[in-house]
């Protein structure tokens, strides 16, 4: 079995293109006009803005079918999103009406299953605009949303994963009834035949388009989803080392010398007779030091009181 090979960075671009003519469609999705000369991928990509690291690995997928990325962190999601959003644009605005009037001009209007066979490519249309819509929706906001670091928190990638489902089923049976059933309509036949031969095109494109937001889109997703939420997580500790520090310097001196007087264990009678304040002072101190601190616990503000050099533990008995 001969081994496929892997592109890379020093390939020049038309070599891609001659091996793999398909991947024509794929350059336009990714931003990149043609005119590149003999220019390699990673100066193609480069003078584009397109990732190469990214454009790469979709390239080496679909046409090698190699799924194993050496490293998924690498993937740039925003070049991901934006071939996405291209391939809707793409398929929705151009693909889905050029394949209508083409099946239109083909089917001979006075035939009585013509409206019929326009209906399963309507209902078919409308299945696909109705799935790439939700993305565009819900998935792609959300994928923007991690990339600002705010991420939506009733979505994330497995509920699309989990909705992500094969949506071409209605495209086979267009295509097998008109193999099977239609009859010849003589000159209009090779019309026919183009329309067909485009439809098992979207079929095969829209397959890789699945394969590629299974293999590649969301797997990137999940470990952007990972790196949102631990830095979320740093951020939350930083807050709340900083709100710390800032309470700290908030407490008055009145209020660390009760402090100091709970952690030696004197009672409210004992802490306004040392102080010369009344009970009631003491108590008020004691509330707003639970407030400011957030510690309630005789042992936590000793931690407190320790850490923040307001006693020496020598002096706890």
């Amino acid at each position: 079995m001969k081994t496929q090979k892997m592109y890379e960075s020093t390939d020049q671009m038309i070599v891609l293109i001659s091996d793999k003519y398909n991947i024509l469609q794929s350059l336009g999705r990714f931003g990149i006009s043609l005119g590149f000369g003999d220019k390699t991928v990673g100066e193609v990509c480069r003078d584009q803005g397109v990732d190469t690291y990214t454009f790469l690995a979709m390239v080496n997928f679909t046409i090698n079918g190699y799924r194993d990325l050496e490293d998924i962190g690498r993937l740039s999601v925003p070049t991901l999103l934006h071939y996405l959003c291209s391939s809707h644009e793409y398929f929705i605005d151009f693909q889905l009406p050029f394949i209508r009037k083409e099946l239109t001009e083909a089917l001979d209007k006075h035939q009585s299953t013509t409206s019929l066979i326009l209906k399963l490519y309507d209902d078919y249309s409308h299945s696909i605009i109705r799935h790439m819509r939700y993305e565009e929706k819900m998935v792609f906001p959300y994928v923007q949303s991690l990339l600002e670091g705010k991420p939506m928190r009733f979505f994330d990638i497995e509920k699309y994963s989990l909705k992500h489902e094969n949506i071409d089923g209605k495209l086979r049976e267009l295509k097998n009834i008109i193999i099977k059933y239609l009859p010849d309509n003589g000159k209009q036949n090779n019309l026919l035949m183009a329309a067909l031969h485009d439809i098992f095109n979207n079929e095969e494109w829209l397959k890789q388009h699945a394969d590629i937001e299974d293999h590649i889109f969301i797997p990137a997703i999940r470990h952007l989803e990972k790196k949102v939420r631990q830095n979320d997580v740093s951020t939350k500790i930083s807050n709340m080392l900083g709100k710390n520090n800032r309470e700290t310097e908030e407490l008055s001196e009145r209020e660390k010398e009760v402090i100091v007087c709970l952690v030696q264990g004197m009672t409210n009678k004992e802490i306004a007779d040392n102080l010369f304040i009344s009970v009631n002072t003491v108590i008020t101190h004691r509330r707003n030091i639970a407030r400011k601190l957030q510690i309630h616990s005789p042992a936590g503000l000793t931690i407190y009181a320790i850490v923040n050099n307001l006693i020496d533990i020598s002096a706890i008995e």
